[in-house]
């Protein structure tokens, strides 16, 4: 055939394909989520094969387990004992709490790597919501928005003064990215940044992690607050909105099922963008890799590349550890 124009000459080797590559995955782009809890020992999660609940020791050591191969970021998740929850989730913002106790420690053995915190009620509401609950004379179930950024911010300076670097409010309350900046800000701590949970839906993606942490909600549900699967212009608004309010960094979640968000957001955003790969895309692969109809490594590598690809800076991720290992 006389074909002047022949796509498959970039493609002919493994250097040419190197060469052409359009998007690349580092280990610097991976953000390692972590699961700590008060117990003295390390303890294997049964819904998330290969994950644990870390002791504050063992968590200090998997950090730098994570640093040696290249993961600079991690993101800390605590299971928060059940005699220390209440309806307002005042633990939270303790200063002796776990969360500020892992910050100092990680901090202390591995300054350089960057730690991020969850800033939202789950963990330690007895209610299991991300905000606080008011029951309506009608027998409804209501998240009061206002109150529960009030707790949010002190939540987020609380974090900010053990050292962390980034806060990342994941609970979908109207104008708390405002509300958290001008605390920080107030505080004294302008250098802490904001990545916001910007588009977390309301998935069916996240079971496995509410195991982890027994955070499920006691009753209702969290659809008043996260948002409809079905939207897509609304993650927009909601992405202008925590740039009007001073975010430093967005993120879409989950993020496998929501490329095209992370896409829309990437074309209409400028800042930098997040993806969280979710623990029932986590549990996915691992159950269909155990049974051998998939190739865990392969599949792993081809799913995270598509994330970067959509447009996501930076991925939450399980397999963080593991990858950067096989990019190193």
């Amino acid at each position: 055939m006389n074909l002047p124009i022949r796509p498959r000459r970039n493609r002919q080797s493994s250097s040419i394909r190197g060469l052409v590559r359009e998007t690349q995955l580092r280990p610097e782009d991976l953000i390692y989520p972590l699961f700590l809890h008060e117990e003295e020992q390390n303890d294997a999660i049964e819904s998330m094969p290969g994950c644990h609940r870390w002791s504050l020791d063992g968590l200090v050591e998997e950090v730098g387990r994570a640093k040696e191969v290249g993961v600079r970021s991690v993101v800390l998740f605590p299971k928060i004992e059940e005699a220390l929850k209440s309806p307002r989730g005042e633990e939270c913002f303790s200063p002796d709490g776990l969360v500020p106790r892992a910050i100092i420690a990680i901090k202390q053995a591995h300054p350089e790597v960057a730690v991020i915190t969850d800033v939202a009620l789950d963990p330690y509401n007895s209610d299991g919501h991300d905000g606080i609950v008011e029951k309506g004379e009608d027998g409804e179930l209501r998240i009061l928005n206002d109150k529960t950024v009030e707790i949010l911010c002190r939540q987020a300076v609380c974090h900010a003064e053990a050292g962390a670097d980034i806060v990342s409010p994941s609970d979908m309350m109207d104008g708390r990215v405002g509300a958290i900046r001008s605390s920080l800000d107030e505080a004294s701590h302008e250098a802490v940044s904001i990545l916001s949970y910007t588009a977390k839906y309301a998935s069916a993606y996240y079971g496995p992690f509410r195991g982890a942490l027994d955070s499920a909600p006691k009753a209702g549900d969290k659809k008043t607050y996260q948002m409809d699967p079905a939207n897509a212009r609304e993650a927009l608004r909601e992405a202008e909105l925590d740039v009007a309010e001073g975010a430093d960094m967005i993120m879409v979640k989950p993020a496998g099922p929501y490329l095209d968000i992370l896409t829309r957001l990437r074309d209409r955003i400028d800042l930098p963008l997040a993806a969280y790969q979710v623990s029932g895309e986590y549990l996915m692969i691992k159950s269909a890799a155990k049974d051998g109809w998939i190739d865990e490594e392969k599949v792993v590598l081809e799913s995270l590349t598509a994330i970067k690809r959509a447009g996501a800076d930076m991925i939450l991720t399980y397999f963080a550890k593991d990858v950067a290992k096989r990019l190193g």
